[in-house]
């Protein structure tokens, strides 16, 4: 306790910029060591030399269906334990918060598991909880992907959402479709209650999207994947990124995973919107395990090499994909700079959650959750309020 720690001889990921600095923490907290020697006249207790790394913000997951045969949205009467595994397991990733994220399913489930997964602090037990991504039920039946077409539901209006999904306290983000009957009355209802709303699995054309934005939308889950191709003459959600009938930056998620999305959509999205880009995994119970029959809500799942697909079908469901990856695919498929690959995973995440003056960032004041990496982006050691959560041996 009050011990100020300095973390010297690395590249810090400052201002878009990677520096030669070093990083000052006490009490979990990043300090301004110039007001650590002018104003208290103190140097550091303890000095960690970084050996050239990368020192990274955190990485944070808005979008993770489970992990380690993990899945969020079935094994509801272990849900506390689930959960808790997967945070554990995602420090060896760099992650250090994230969103379970909990896909259609039937309102007792929702209301079941809203109840058990808290918002929950990261440590050397596992990544901070930032709250729920409720993925559905309010989606296009046409565009529903590997959800349940049987659990879908009409938007009647807001209180069928209460309905469905009963206490919104532990919710972070919903994911609907914005061409629904009441949409908008119920974006607004949500984001006044400061929830973040997702357009997803839709057929919405450019309108609807952008008065979905303008009701308080602002992000869109996994941009390309369950939405309706870009055309020329009505773009659909994909035109969220250039549009100029909306009055803030739109982020979008997307699963950089080298199957979801090919190479030359990514640099497309990128080029277009380089602020609003955020990786996610979409990543299932399968995540870090072998090929096999896993679960995915109330429906089966088989892993085939590196992809996911309902039971049966060659509907992609997910991915296997760890955060680490989708940033270094991201980052060959774009050639963009190691910079700009580590802030979509960190600081864009952070700033569309409002979360950005204490996580996502290395600036003074915020948390001091970070990830040392080798120049190849691979994780070498993930750090939760300054204390050391995972060390690669190897």
């Amino acid at each position: 306790a009050n011990k100020i720690v300095q973390f010297h001889n690395c590249r810090i990921l400052r201002n878009h910029r990677l520096i030669w600095d070093d990083l000052w923490v006490r009490n979990g907290i990043i300090q301004n060591p110039r007001l650590l020697f002018f104003e208290e006249k103190k140097g550091s207790d303890i000095k960690i030399d970084c050996k050239g790394k990368i020192l990274s913000p955190g990485f944070i997951d808005l979008q993770i269906n489970g992990g380690f045969e993990i899945d969020f949205s079935s094994n509801v009467e272990n849900v506390e334990f689930g959960v808790q595994k997967v945070a554990k397991g995602l420090l060896q990733y760099g992650v250090t918060s994230f969103c379970p994220t909990i896909v259609t399913s039937p309102s007792h489930i929702y209301k079941a598991i809203l109840a058990k997964i808290q918002p929950k602090k990261g440590s050397k037990n596992g990544a901070a909880i930032l709250g729920v991504h409720l993925e559905g039920p309010f989606i296009c039946h046409e565009k529903k992907g590997a959800h349940p077409e049987k659990f879908i539901r009409k938007l009647t209006g807001c209180d069928s959402v209460l309905e469905v999904y009963g206490d919104l306290t532990n919710v972070k983000i919903v994911t609907l479709a914005p061409e629904l009957d009441n949409a908008c009355e119920v974006i607004k209802m949500l984001s006044e209650k400061g929830i973040i709303v997702s357009l997803g699995h839709s057929v919405s054309n450019l309108e609807q999207a952008e008065n979905a934005v303008n009701s308080g939308a602002k992000l869109i889950t996994h941009l390309f994947n369950a939405m309706l191709p870009f055309h020329h003459r009505d773009p659909g959600i994909v035109g969220l990124l250039t549009s100029k009938k909306i009055d803030k930056q739109i982020y979008y998620g997307m699963i950089s995973d080298g199957i979801h999305t090919n190479p030359a959509a990514l640099r497309i999205a990128h080029r277009a919107n380089p602020k609003g880009m955020i990786l996610v995994t979409d990543a299932i119970s399968a995540m870090g395990l072998e090929p096999g029959t896993y679960q995915l809500g109330q429906q089966h799942v088989t892993i085939d090499e590196k992809r996911a697909f309902v039971a049966n079908t060659k509907t992609l469901a997910g991915s296997i994909a760890t955060l680490p990856h989708c940033i270094r695919h991201f980052k060959k498929a774009t050639l963009s700079s190691i910079e700009e690959a580590l802030e979509a995973a960190t600081l864009h995440p952070a700033e569309c959650l409002g979360m950005e003056n204490t996580i996502g960032t290395l600036n003074y004041g915020a948390q001091a959750d970070f990830v040392l990496l080798t120049d190849d982006l691979q994780v070498y050691s993930t750090y939760i309020a300054g204390q050391l959560v995972y060390s690669n041996s190897q």
